[in-house]
């Protein structure tokens, strides 16, 4: 039997969306196709909010919150992708995806000082991001492949590795930010572009031993088999990856575009956190 079928249908009908996976469907409930695989997309959500309630208590400026809404947004988008398997929820999760990734290029490439919107830069860079995310939305409606979503997601990915390399190692900028701070932001982005690397491997690893890992699930039985749902773990570690990279993006480009001495990073609860210096304790 193939791995990623149990129940053909549920309460939401046949599978539209271009993408299954490995997870039985309506294994457990009749209402949520995919059990693990949606309401691991909880752990997503909540480290956003986490995220958005910290950036707010620091009063950093709102484009940092805005980062943190749209992982939220993914999360949600996700949740309803895995539980319904439908095609309108499948754009709920990857629309997003795209959006908050080029949110991501739009932060890091606006590096002049000041967080003014009203700024003729900061204008022609969010009008870019915003017609791009418009023009990407629009194609993948006639092409549904979800190989070019990937694609696409990938390399605003590699763009944003690209532009934070740049900024913390050779732009004129960073010459002002102490080799301390800079290595913190190193740690920070690293960790978070490893998080996201390790939890795509295990992803594809789900994909490629989808049959062995069915039958180990059947042989071990739930709620341990549980811990076999690949797509989940991948749901649980870019949520921790994102964070990372967000943290670390907005402490350099805060450290940029602002006075480096008015923030610091904390770990009250082990995850970084970025506080102003009159609040904060050192790392």
């Amino acid at each position: 039997m193939d791995g990623h079928i149990v129940g053909e249908h549920g309460f939401w009908g046949p599978v539209t969306a271009t993408l299954d996976w490995c997870e039985a469907n309506y294994q457990f409930s009749y209402h949520i196709a995919e059990l693990a695989n949606s309401f691991s997309n909880l752990v997503t959500v909540g480290v956003a909010v986490y995220g958005a309630i910290l950036a707010s208590k620091a009063e950093l400026p709102k484009r940092y919150s805005g980062g943190f809404a749209g992982v939220a947004l993914i999360g949600i988008g996700s949740f309803a992708f895995h539980a319904t398997l439908l095609y309108e929820a499948q754009l709920a999760d990857e629309l997003p995806m795209i959006y908050v990734a080029s949110y991501c290029v739009f932060v890091l490439f606006d590096s002049s000082p000041g967080f003014e919107m009203e700024s003729g830069h900061t204008k022609l860079l969010l009008t870019t991001s915003l017609a791009f995310d418009a023009l990407f939305t629009l194609s993948y409606l006639f092409y549904r492949n979800p190989v070019y979503h990937q694609i696409v997601f990938a390399t605003l990915m590699l763009l944003v590795q690209v532009r934070a390399a740049y900024l913390v190692s050779w732009s004129e900028a960073s010459m002002r930010i102490p080799d301390n701070k800079k290595s913190l932001f190193v740690w920070l982005h690293g960790a978070g572009t490893a998080t996201f690397v390790l939890g795509f491997l295990i992803w594809n690893l789900d994909n490629i031993f989808c049959d062995t890992l069915t039958s180990w699930k059947r042989v071990i039985g739930w709620p341990a088999a549980f811990l076999l749902e690949g797509h989940s773990w991948w749901h649980v570690f870019t949520a921790i990856g994102s964070y990372y990279l967000i943290q670390g993006d907005t402490y350099l480009t805060l450290c940029i575009k602002d006075d480096h001495h008015k923030y610091r990073i904390s770990r009250p609860l082990g995850l970084p956190v970025i506080q102003r210096t009159e609040k904060a304790k050192t790392l």
